[in-house]
């Protein structure tokens, strides 16, 4: 996920980023894609109610598949964005602010993704308890699906 968020900030700042704001229908095409992966999402989250559900639904996502996913994240494309015509177009250095902006942008998602398995592993231990495990794991399934739906909404607005 870092390389392919690393992808999509370098063809932001070379020019994709400008392309998809002088093209509307572009953006709307990203945004609806991406809208409806996390309303899909939200539907799998909250139907599932075993821990076994999540493992059987595991797949295995290749490097190029995790690196693409950045692609129809639309607020992968939202940050990108942001940062380039904030930090680096139109000022006398853009590749040395690129130079700059990449790999504190690589360090950070590479952390994040960490400190994301670090708490899907914690949480499941303590949805995976013995006490009251289903009905703790749906209505945290739903919480979660809830947060997604939400989310998906404000996308569209913004």
């Amino acid at each position: 996920m870092p390389v392919g968020w690393g992808m999509l900030l370098s063809l932001c700042t070379l020019g994709l980023g400008a392309l998809l704001l002088a093209v509307p229908l572009l953006g709307w095409a990203i945004k609806i894609i991406g809208v409806a992966y996390l309303l899909w999402l939200a539907s799998k989250i909250a139907q599932s109610h075993q821990l076994s559900e999540a493992d059987a639904a595991r797949m295995n996502v290749t490097f190029l598949q995790g690196a693409a996913l950045q692609f129809v994240n639309i607020k992968a494309w939202m940050l990108a964005l942001a940062i380039v015509s904030g930090w680096i177009a139109g000022r006398s250095d853009p590749a040395l602010r690129m130079a700059v902006v990449l790999p504190v942008m690589l360090a950070f998602a590479f952390v994040s993704n960490l400190a994301y398995a670090l708490a899907g592993s914690l949480l499941r231990d303590w949805l995976s308890g013995p006490e009251g495990t289903a009905r703790r794991l749906l209505w945290f399934n739903r919480a979660m699906a809830l947060v997604l739906v939400i989310t998906a909404i404000w996308m569209l607005y913004i």
